[in-house]
């Protein structure tokens, strides 16, 4: 996912300097997890492909249960999205993050707490440790509506910068796999899309899978 925001950051900390590099070390077993408690603040870290860092945010930690973390924020300011629209301040959102699957879902809420829209993002798995959620996104990405239809977007994004930077064929391949199976969730409504979300507490919604 990509939003607008003052300056891009380029980060200190990296997580290998390539996409295949990031793949062969994302540690998977324990999911390095085990201390963590709800309500901690977590700090997620989008990077690009080269490590540099270029969108982060504060979140609080709703659930944890195996490779699953669901988090709940709150957008810090307001953005403008060329598909979303304006975004204010305060936004809420559940997003849901798996240790060992190729995309994230980002569920927006409405004030009432109904849904608003699904985001989901193609990325590698990504890694958490010291309260920081690292993934590196991968361009495609999937909006939502709530009645599920959707567009499956930047795909010639993904194209592009697979050939610039060299994705290796694992990654082209994991990237085009986490793209069906998350239109098979879709079609099938599996956790996280439900049909009936209405949620003022996101604890409604993360204890239901």
């Amino acid at each position: 996912m990509s939003f607008s925001s003052s300056s891009a950051i380029t980060s200190q900390y990296h997580l290998r300097e390539r996409v295949g590099e990031f793949v062969s070390t994302t540690r998977v077993s324990g999911w390095v997890i085990d201390a963590m408690r709800a309500s901690e603040q977590i700090t997620v870290r989008v990077l690009k492909h080269d490590g540099a860092e270029y969108r982060r945010w504060h979140a609080r930690l709703a659930r944890q249960e195996r490779s699953l973390i669901v988090l709940e924020a709150a957008f810090e300011f307001d953005v403008h999205h060329h598909l979303l629209g304006d975004i204010r301040r305060g936004t809420r959102t559940i997003e849901y993050y798996w240790l060992d699957r190729w995309y994230n879902v980002f569920q927006f809420l409405e004030d009432d707490g109904t849904t608003r829209l699904y985001y989901c993002n193609v990325n590698t798995p990504p890694t958490l440790e010291n309260n920081t959620l690292n993934y590196i996104d991968l361009d495609i990405d999937i909006l939502v509506q709530p009645d599920f239809s959707y567009q499956v977007l930047d795909v010639e994004e993904f194209e592009a910068n697979a050939r610039r930077y060299g994705y290796s064929e694992e990654v082209k391949t994991k990237a085009h796999t986490a793209v069906t199976d998350l239109m098979s969730m879709l079609g099938t409504h599996q956790f996280p899309f439900w049909e009936d979300t209405l949620t003022s507490s996101v604890s409604s919604v993360v204890n239901r899978s």
